[in-house]
């Protein structure tokens, strides 16, 4: 694979602006991309008002009468004429403020995302039979905006462990207690930042982290002003459910995925900031966050129900032990000898599921990812040898080295690197890829998203597996072990910046590079000889390169 410069990056994105730019598409990057969209904007008025000025002088030129010139051109400088002229000088302008908000998204749309209700009669006798109890009503996503039925008060603030988020994070932090009068929550790791704190031993570091130190001196004195103030957690052991009203992600996509793992049941509103590296999944800048954060709190705000996927082992034994508890349940007393049996299957299985991350007691001890469960071989070098069933139908088995299930949202990350397709996540599925399968004809599959996926070890494969839920919580796979998947109730419900459509676009282009390539060049000499008709002209042609 060839690996492209810098130079070549700047060359590709200037391309993507222009091309952007010719379909008439509004661009919402910043920084130095957005530098180069408004120099681009900027030549494209100037060489209208050349052209017009251009046209103006030659319907000056062709005027027969001078006293006719002399009325036109006090009438041109006339403040009646000037105001004219201003407005057509902004209609001409393609870009203006109500095109780029039009564009953005932020105007009611006239077809839904959703697929159009089929038409439930074929031909003259046919027809889907009726069943009201299978009727579900789905609301369209492009219609999808936050609202608070009552004002948030508790705010979570996640950041990631990065110097270069202490400014920002200590900003954000002061705005909501001091402006928003806000309840702040924190990790308790970030009290115990070493950056953040006065009572470190420097004599004890290097150099390099005594410099960094001074340097953060100033917001280091911001923050403990405000240390008081703060309500800390810490993973694993504080429940957040029903606690937390708002939450601000402060960094790349980990901050993202460790909220969603934070709250294993509902979720509350997510917006995240773009302080990381990547950054697909967070869509804010941190230029004027007061301005974006109070949209929000107002209930100013798009949403993208982000779906996750209720993921659960079932150990081996498990339903041994079910079939003999079924079968003392017709008595109040357990027989001896099924008793033992009970016993017996608890001292070796262990316990059918533990997850330490799991502190949330969701239903039927499942664990909620947002991007995929992934089931790899593991450090064994033999292959992998997984049997898939889909609603209790065996479907096929994966031999190589693992597979992956993935969200909507997680067709964009290993997925994607494992030759998968992207899929928007408003789109209901679940997405399942193998990794590098041994067979030339297997290529990644999209289900429904209500389906129930099993995933087992066949019982010839020569080694075990290990799974990872959202490239945590590693975990074992033995033989007779299964791994059920499904979509769940509680999805990520994650802030737009503009809306569903354009934050996906934008990110595809930004992060990604989507399609990213140098514009063909139009025919010029050429495409004047192949449609002029001439075959003479077309042999002289080929006789000229021959020559060259």
């Amino acid at each position: 694979m060839t690996c492209l410069s810098d130079i070549d990056l700047a060359t590709l994105h200037q391309h993507r602006l222009e091309e952007r730019f010719s379909y008439k598409l509004a661009w919402s990057g910043t920084g130095h991309h957005q530098t180069q969209y408004n120099d681009l904007l900027v030549r494209h008025i100037a060489s209208l008002k050349r052209q017009r000025i251009i046209q103006n002088k030659a319907n000056v030129a062709s005027t027969k009468a001078r006293d006719q010139n002399t009325a036109n051109e006090n009438l041109a400088s006339s403040p009646g004429s000037q105001q004219t002229k201003s407005e057509e000088e902004t209609d001409d302008g393609y870009f203006d403020s109500t095109t780029r908000r039009r564009r953005s998204g932020t105007w009611p749309r006239t077809r839904s995302l959703n697929a159009p209700s089929p038409f439930q009669q074929f031909g003259p006798c046919g027809r889907i039979m009726k069943n009201s109890a299978m009727v579900m009503q789905i609301q369209d996503p492009a219609s999808q905006r936050l609202t608070w039925y009552k004002p948030p008060l508790t705010v979570l603030v996640i950041k990631k462990k990065d110097s270069q988020v202490l400014l920002p994070f200590v900003q954000l932090v002061e705005w909501l207690v001091q402006e928003k009068h806000m309840v702040v929550w924190v990790e308790s790791a970030v009290l115990e930042d070493k950056l953040l704190r006065d009572d470190v031993k420097l004599e004890a570091e290097s150099a390099k982290f005594r410099q960094v130190h001074g340097d953060y001196a100033g917001v280091r004195a911001r923050f403990l002003a405000l240390r008081d103030m703060l309500v800390t957690f810490k993973d694993g052991r504080d429940d957040l459910t029903d606690r937390i009203d708002f939450i601000v992600c402060l960094g790349g996509d980990g901050t993202l995925l460790y909220a969603s793992q934070l709250f294993q049941q509902s979720v509350p509103p997510v917006m995240a900031f773009y302080l990381g590296s990547l950054g697909f999944l967070t869509p804010f800048q941190c230029d004027n966050f007061q301005e974006q954060v109070t949209n929000v709190l107002e209930g100013h705000a798009a949403l993208t129900l982000r779906s996750r996927l209720s993921c659960s082992i079932h150990r081996k034994g498990e339903r041994r032990k079910e079939s003999l508890l079924a079968t003392a349940s017709g008595s109040n007393l357990l027989k001896p000898n099924l008793h033992r049996q009970l016993n017996h299957m608890d001292l070796n299985n262990g316990p059918s599921w533990s997850l330490k991350a799991n502190n949330n007691n969701t239903p039927n001890n499942s664990i909620l990812v947002l991007n995929e469960v992934v089931i790899n071989r593991g450090p064994s070098p033999y292959l992998s040898n997984i049997d898939i069933f889909l609603d209790g139908k065996y479907i096929t088995s994966v031999q190589g080295d693992g597979l992956i299930v993935s969200t909507p949202t997680g067709s964009t990350a290993y997925a994607a690197a494992a030759g998968a397709s992207m899929i928007h996540p408003s789109v209901p599925a679940i997405l399942v890829t193998p990794i590098c399968p041994h067979s030339l004809s297997f290529r990644p599959i999209v289900v429904p998203a209500g389906v129930e996926l099993k995933i087992s070890i066949s019982p010839d494969s020569r080694n075990t597996s290990r799974v990872s839920f959202d490239g945590r919580n590693d975990q074992e796979l033995n033989h007779g072990d299964s791994l059920r998947v499904t979509t769940s109730i509680y999805p990520v419900p994650s802030i737009c910046s503009q809306d569903q459509i354009s934050d996906w676009f934008d990110s595809l282009a930004e992060g990604l590079h989507w399609n990213v390539r140098k514009r063909q060049k139009c025919l010029d000499e050429l495409s004047d000889l192949t449609t002029s008709g001439s075959e003479d002209r077309l042999d002289e042609f080929d006789n000229l390169k021959i020559e060259a």
